[in-house]
């Protein structure tokens, strides 16, 4: 197939792009900047809150599907208003590449979601599948996060004549230059209490959208997390010692309450399925715990 993939450069577009090649799809990019599109895609230049610029610059062109994997985060968010652009491409960047995608012919559109679309905070001992309520607001500040997840995932099942796909994926690790390696390295990130969250190495979280590319149905969501969910302070006590860094300090979850959306993230519980996915996409991930993620991370 032929694929547009808005956010080839991101944390997941990055081995995306890769697996999709290795696949046997092609791959056109787009990029604001000339010349950033991966080795082997095809380079188009354009912005997806553009609306009549990207449609100019995919005019006379042709996709088979549409892969929507854009977020405007360099690193982890802190503040509400650091998801503030974000949540405006799952909005007005979801419309604007569904409207590219009847431009370009494409029959199929994949969007990106994520497991705080169920919540946030701590949602108890409960095992979320899809066929949880998701995308419900009553969180407070929260709820505009939620509701950018619910808008993504609504206009692409929606779209005339497109088949849409979500993929809620679980909180993502494995990044190249993820910054949370370097704070690790220097001592710099503390561990808190908190309840267990869904993981998903990049590299998984990749061949899970290729699945979902060619065996996906329409206006269905897929949880694509790992087979254990696990503590924030086990997963950073692993890192760290796989690193060789300092052991990370313990401190109590107080003291991230004056960021509440970081106090939310690291102190909640987010317990997913991925039975859905292995069912219906035939994968699974070839790093089922976060252990066997960080054992691949390069020191």
């Amino acid at each position: 197939m032929r694929i547009f993939l808005a956010g080839a450069t991101g944390a997941v577009g990055t081995p995306l792009t890769q697996a999709l090649l290795a696949s046997g799809h092609e791959v056109i990019a787009l990029t604001r900047r000339r010349g950033a599109a991966p080795p082997g895609t095809v380079e188009l230049v354009g912005d997806a809150l553009d609306r009549d610029g990207l449609l100019a610059a995919v005019r006379g062109m042709a996709a088979d599907a549409v892969i929507h994997q854009l977020t405007a985060l360099k690193k982890a968010p802190l503040r509400h208003r650091d998801l503030a652009a974000t949540n405006r491409l799952r909005i007005e960047g979801t419309a604007n590449l569904l409207a590219a995608a009847r431009a370009l012919g494409a029959r199929r559109f994949l969007t990106q979601s994520n497991l705080y679309g169920y919540g946030y905070g701590n949602l108890g001992d409960h095992v979320h599948t899809e066929k949880d309520t998701f995308g419900q607001g009553g969180y407070g500040r929260f709820d505009q996060h939620i509701a950018a997840m619910r808008s993504t995932e609504q206009q692409a099942f929606t779209a005339d004549g497109i088949d849409g796909i979500a993929l809620r994926y679980g909180a993502f690790y494995g990044a190249r230059g993820d910054h949370l390696i370097d704070m690790l390295k220097q001592g710099k990130l503390p561990v808190l209490p908190g309840g267990p969250t869904s993981f998903i190495h990049v590299e998984d979280a990749a061949a899970a959208t290729v699945a979902a590319l060619e065996h996906g149905r329409d206006g269905e969501a897929y949880n694509i997390v790992d087979d254990e969910p696990a503590p924030w302070r086990d997963f950073f006590r692993t890192t760290a010692a796989h690193l060789g860094a300092p052991p990370p300090k313990s401190l109590p979850g107080w003291i991230l309450r004056p960021s509440p959306l970081l106090y939310a993230v690291m102190t909640g519980s987010y317990r997913l399925s991925n039975a859905k996915a292995k069912a219906e996409l035939g994968w699974t991930p070839s790093m089922p715990t976060f252990r066997e993620g960080i054992a691949a991370i390069h020191v």
